[in-house]
């Protein structure tokens, strides 16, 4: 747990500068560097509902991690592979993926993680042939603790694990809650993202209450903010009602900057320095180890 803590921060006249969740703002200082590595922290990126940021979060997030000195590894876990394409990978080349370290015995997470071109970062990629796990793993023994697993061969190598989740409730995103120590819960500022949230607190509930007690909610991450709407804010302010303080001070605002890394294949920490997406995404790293979620 880190014991430094987010200082208030002020106007002139002393008054608290309020921030995008309606609650006053703070500074996140910056990690002192790790001493050793590992055991990592496992965290999963989960939102049913599809397009709410959460590759690039997962990838942004792990960039920037990684920025403070931490070993990161990113498991894409989804078989479109979007996380494996935006580290640089061609998912639908590679012959040994996600799937065959949960489907193969012989096959080890070791022999699956690829090195990426981004310092302290590593990939478990992923592909299509990931969809047919789901149908293959109903007749498995043990059927949800199958990544976890597969993870605890390679947990000691790292500081962070981020696992970026498909967009659905399935076998495989119980995977990864059941492999996970925290979840991250991106979500659009719009009312139909709040809307599919409280199934997913349902799924989480349930995983805790089966297969994995220690499992919590890290935080809620708004995502797509657009601060000239009301209707942004208004969302927001209902992310705060429901959530409390579960919801990431850190707001990540709508810009097209992030297509254009994606682009690139690279993070927009790497691709934009000091564009405020790698500002945002470097606070949020420091508030989830300020908030003990990350070493």
């Amino acid at each position: 747990m880190n014991s430094q803590q987010p200082t208030p921060v002020l106007m002139i006249s002393g008054e608290p500068v309020i921030g995008p969740t309606g609650r006053p703002k703070h500074d996140f200082p910056e990690p002192p560097p790790l001493e050793s590595h590992g055991p990592a922290r496992i965290i999963s990126m989960v939102n049913q509902k599809g397009g709410v940021g959460k590759t690039t979060s997962t990838i942004n997030l792990g960039a920037a991690l990684a920025e403070y000195g931490r070993k990161v590894l990113m498991v894409d876990f989804d078989p479109q592979g979007a996380l494996s394409a935006g580290l640089g990978t061609s998912p639908h080349e590679l012959d040994t993926t996600v799937y065959n370290v949960m489907m193969e015995r012989s096959v080890t997470a070791r022999d699956a993680i690829v090195e990426t071109d981004f310092e302290n970062i590593d990939l478990l990629p992923a592909n299509i042939d990931l969809s047919a796990a789901e149908v293959q793993l109903v007749n498995e023994v043990a059927r949800e603790q199958v990544l976890e697993r597969a993870l605890r061969q390679v947990r000691d190598d790292y500081d962070v694990i981020l696992i970026d989740c498909q967009p659905s409730l399935g076998l495989l995103t119980v995977n990864a809650l059941t492999a996970s120590h925290g979840v991250i819960i991106p979500l659009t500022a719009e009312f139909f993202a709040l809307r599919a949230v409280a199934l997913l607190v349902e799924t989480i509930e349930k995983v805790q209450d089966r297969l994995n007690p220690d499992l919590e909610i890290d935080g809620v991450l708004a995502t797509m903010f657009d601060q000239r709407t009301l209707h942004s804010k208004e969302v927001v302010g209902r992310l705060v009602e429901a959530f409390g303080d579960k919801v990431f001070e850190t707001v990540i605002k709508r810009t097209i900057k992030f297509a254009d890394a994606t682009v690139a294949a690279e993070p927009i920490t790497a691709f934009a320095q000091n564009h405020p997406g790698s500002k945002a995404y470097r606070q949020l790293a420091r508030e989830l180890i300020c908030r003990g979620g990350a070493p």
